[in-house]
């Protein structure tokens, strides 16, 4: 009888997410990764107690490769490059996309550490630097709320034929520059504003 093969963790998450990658979420049965794995199901089950576990590993893997799509942007600019892996991510990843952003689910648990970890990045940012945290968690609301619906017209391919990738980082810069204009004229007009106020006093 020949040796049953076994698979470890990592290699059992990697399929389930490359099935997850292009049938979605719903995709994922133990039943088929066991079949792409060429394995019964037993070493899925040593691993996870039941498929709820295993797609929220692969939840958790989508993040780490968003995370990934980010820093590979590198371009000086945390903010720009923020909205680029965000448009990069629906584009090649537009199953999970839908399932993840488009549709509610109980499975994305750690949005409020990956926003801590983008507002540390924006830090970064030359053009952002006179912001306390406050104003930019502002800034990245209202540029994600601009960004998920591009990245929706992205994943479910609404955008003009002749809208290439060029176009969409075009318009993605100067969304993202006029939100910090803005932000920057109202911080201004605060700060006049005060200082009006205490050479009244």
């Amino acid at each position: 009888m020949a040796p049953k093969s076994k698979f470890n963790k990592d290699q059992i998450i990697e399929v389930a997410f490359e099935i997850a990658r292009t049938e979605g979420i719903g995709g994922i049965t133990i039943r088929k990764v066991a079949d792409k794995l060429g394995s019964s199901i037993a070493p899925i089950y040593v691993n996870f107690k039941d498929v709820d576990e295993l797609i929220q590993e692969v939840v958790n893997k989508t993040f780490e490769v968003n995370r990934q799509l980010i820093k590979e942007q590198n371009t000086g600019y945390p903010f720009r490059d923020i909205g680029a892996a965000s448009l990069k991510f629906a584009k090649e990843y537009s199953a999970l996309f839908r399932d993840l952003v488009i549709k509610q689910n109980d499975y994305i648990n750690n949005l409020e550490q990956d926003e801590d970890m983008l507002v540390e990045m924006m830090k970064q940012d030359p053009t952002l630097e006179s912001f306390s945290d406050e104003e930019l968690r502002t800034i990245l609301l209202k540029m994600r709320i601009f960004q998920i619906g591009l990245s929706i017209m992205v994943a479910n391919e609404l955008l003009p034929d002749d809208f290439d990738e060029g176009k969409m980082m075009h318009m993605l810069g100067s969304t993202a520059s006029d939100i910090i204009t803005a932000a920057h004229m109202r911080k201004g007009k605060n700060a006049s504003k005060e200082q009006e106020d205490q050479n009244e006093r």
